[in-house]
């Protein structure tokens, strides 16, 4: 429950604005900090995940450690939180004093994390909660969707991005937000806006709405592609939304019109014209022809 400053919550522990006060975190917009000091929503936002007893869960930013205490007290068997921000460690060691042997802290990059190796020592399945740093969340969140092998070494992942991203991540053909990373979501998995929140519900509060988005992984996605074929092929597809398909997949083939006839797609289409299906179909029938692109570089997040 929400405590008057100088108490104690449900933990045991202070209300978030003494820690964050006491430890003077104000947070940074360099590092896409925004936090929820309410643990009511933060253990809402836990519960998304649930059930939670069974799960090692990593999270990403925990900041002050406010979702980090409330997945422990909805009974997160272990807690693996990744920090970069060293203001932050002292307050998250108060929290792992609070629940001896349930709570691990590392300071460091999560874009440089080699997460299965992070997690190799986990007793327990893992899944990944997280009010996810806003500057990087589109970033990580294709690194976890791109993981290979599939299925991936996460069961579930409950993560909070603005509102904007949820939106194109959820988004269906034909919708202006419907891009890449709608497309690598949806063929990888099966995923739902679970909760949207006011920048009220922030401090200090952002200029938009977010949203949590909850993602259950398909064991075995279809058709079945490789996630780095499909990525090349929304790339050229959606790099040039504009322009029909026989042009825009030009970077991969120089007869984009066979391929497309192959499938039984119209070259006269645009990207957002194609179902999640269709992309993945495309980017099979690449790999068995053994048709070339150019390397898809960075990714860009739409």
């Amino acid at each position: 429950m929400s405590v008057a400053s100088g108490g104690v919550g449900d933990d045991g522990l202070p209300p978030l604005r003494d820690v964050i006060r006491h430890h003077d975190l104000a947070a940074k917009k360099s590092l896409g900090q925004n936090f929820i000091l309410d643990l009511n929503l933060t253990r809402r936002i836990a519960r998304l995940a649930a059930p939670l007893g069974d799960l090692t869960v990593v999270e990403v930013g925990p900041g002050p450690g406010g979702l980090t205490r409330a997945l422990l007290m909805e009974g997160a068997k272990h807690v693996i939180a990744v920090e970069r921000d060293r203001r932050c460690l002292a307050a998250l060691k108060d929290v792992a004093a609070a629940y001896p042997g349930r709570l691990t802290v590392k300071e460091g990059d999560a874009l440089a994390t080699d997460w299965q190796a992070f997690i190799a020592d986990a007793e327990t399945p893992a899944a990944i909660v997280a009010n996810l740093p806003y500057n990087i969340a589109t970033m990580l969140l294709i690194a976890w969707l791109e993981t290979e092998p599939w299925p991936p070494w996460w069961s579930r992942m409950a993560l909070m991005f603005q509102k904007e991203v949820a939106e194109r991540i959820v988004a269906e053909p034909g919708s202006k937000a419907y891009g890449r990373l709608a497309v690598i979501a949806q063929w990888r998995t099966n995923a739902h806006i679970a909760l949207v929140l006011p920048p009220a519900a922030f401090t200090p509060p952002p200029k938009v709405s977010s949203a949590v988005v909850v993602f259950t992984p398909k064991a075995q996605p279809q058709p079945a592609c490789s996630a780095k074929t499909l990525g090349r092929v929304t790339q050229a597809a959606f790099g040039q939304r504009r322009k029909m398909l026989r042009q825009s997949l030009k970077s991969l083939t120089p007869m984009p019109e066979l391929l497309l006839r192959e499938v039984g797609i119209a070259p006269e289409l645009r990207a957002e014209q194609l179902t999640v299906d269709d992309f993945a179909r495309l980017a099979l029938v690449i790999e068995r022809n053994g048709s070339s692109g150019a390397s898809s570089g960075a990714h860009k997040s739409d």
